[in-house]
């Protein structure tokens, strides 16, 4: 007979618990504490003063109530003082952040991704930003962690790259088809949603995969120098856990926690970028698959026998809504960006009639593949981040209507349609959540 936990791992349980509680929620009183956490008020001063010696949480007093009697102590996280670093690295730009207990954004920087840059080739670039941020560091301060969010294909959990059978299939050179199943990061632990044994799992060996310059897998040419998690962590000022997940994993898990998906555990974040990813989350879990693939809907075949795909398929849904489909069918030559794909729904938004048709064209087919994807999760909320969330708003009324022609009437009725509550913030967060993870789960043990 397995005998029960030990006193030592109960409070160890405890502590982690009421430190991801105001992680989250932020500055909480003792008396929230008491009622969420289902521990007696002893308990919670004890925890907390372990906390505050520790140097994770502060107490003070609430500013008035207007009550009578004593009022209950307000837990803070100490932001300030506890904190990572997330980055954040895309097809044309690089990001990084540094993020403190409690989700916020204290410092930040960001730079264009130059063309034909290898994934593993913007780590001076991130180091060089971790050197200036950490300058104002204030003296006493504690770094937790490091995690990077990837437009790429990274195997879970430890940011190895690892192509799939697709990977050898190149796009015809010019055609300005954005590869797709690159895009699939499927890794490490999670915070607003509940993590898994896998955040402690360190790199493993060099895969041999090359990340082109759009964040693509491609085998062949130029190997990574070793994971992407382990040559980044050569790169930080300390010994601390660096994890790499993908952006719209991290994105999903950021708004799931504290932003446009809060109170809903069924979510599909959708991410344009390198291609059409999903981060999407079933009964409070975020969902990786079998080989920590899952989410790679920009490959859902919505129309056989149609364009040719970079995954080497006909018809997938990223031919349709990703950025090169939306300047093609506005007549536009130009390469496929962020960029490119905002000027269109600027033009569009100006009443330039061929982006116009473009962004109704796109709109349409919007509608078309999340109506399967609320037919099939009856998610609570669907999200639309990366560009996606402009071509959202530009077309909301193309999208909905598809919804409401093509979903089951329940799961129609109960599904939102949003835009990221923490914007381009959201995988920058979420990132941070996978460095966090390590704190929450062991909080005097960093």
């Amino acid at each position: 007979m397995r005998a029960g936990p030990s006193q030592e791992e109960i409070r160890r349980q405890n502590l982690g618990a009421l430190l991801r509680y105001v992680h989250i929620h932020g500055a909480t009183s003792r008396a929230e504490l008491t009622t969420s956490l289902g521990l007696n008020r002893s308990t919670i001063g004890a925890l907390t003063a372990e906390l505050a010696a520790a140097g994770l949480v502060s107490e003070r007093a609430p500013r008035e109530t207007g009550r009578a009697g004593r009022p209950s102590l307000v837990v803070r996280p100490e932001s300030g003082r506890v904190f990572a670093y997330a980055y954040s690295i895309e097809a044309d730009r690089l990001r990084a952040a540094r993020i403190g207990l409690g989700g916020v954004v204290l410092d930040r920087r960001q730079a264009e991704r130059p063309p034909g840059l290898l994934a593993v080739e913007t780590l001076p670039l991130l180091a060089g930003f971790v050197k200036e941020m950490h300058q104002a560091v204030p003296e006493g301060s504690v770094y937790v962690g490091s995690g990077v969010a990837v437009c790429g294909r990274l195997r879970r959990p430890d940011g190895t790259g690892q192509p799939g059978p697709e990977a050898a299939v190149r796009p015809a050179p010019d055609t300005g088809v954005r590869p797709g199943p690159e895009a699939a990061v499927r890794p490490a632990p999670d915070t607003g949603v509940r993590p898994g044994p896998e955040a402690a799992v360190r790199p493993g060996p060099d895969t041999g995969v090359r990340l082109g310059p759009d964040g693509a897998a491609e085998v062949g040419g130029d190997e990574l120098d070793g994971p992407l998690a382990e040559a980044l962590g050569e790169l930080l000022p300390q010994e601390r856990p660096v994890l790499v997940s993908n952006a719209a994993d991290v994105s999903a898990v950021a708004e799931h926690a504290r932003g446009a998906a809060r109170g809903y555990d069924d979510v599909i974040y959708l991410h344009r970028d390198v291609g059409i990813e999903a981060g999407i989350i079933v009964g409070g879990r975020r969902l990786t698959g079998q080989g920590g693939y899952a989410g790679e809907v920009g490959h859902m075949v919505v129309q056989p026998g149609g364009r040719p795909c970079g995954c080497g398929s006909y018809g997938c849904w990223e031919t349709e809504i990703g950025e090169y489909a939306m300047l093609r069918a506005a007549g536009r030559g130009e390469a496929a960006s962020r960029e490119a794909a905002l000027r269109l729904v600027d033009a569009a938004s100006r009443g330039d009639a061929a982006a116009q048709a473009a962004i109704r064209q796109v709109g349409d087919w919007l509608g078309f593949g999340v109506a399967n994807l609320v037919n099939i999760f009856n998610p609570g909320v669907v999200i639309f981040g990366g560009t996606l969330r402009d071509v959202y708003l530009a077309a909301a009324a193309r999208v909905r209507s598809r919804l409401n022609s093509l979903a089951l009437a329940t799961p129609r009725e109960q599904v939102r349609l949003r835009t990221p509550q923490l914007g381009e913030d959201a995988a920058l967060v979420g990132a941070a959540e996978l460095a966090f993870e390590h704190l929450l789960a062991a909080p005097l043990e960093m």
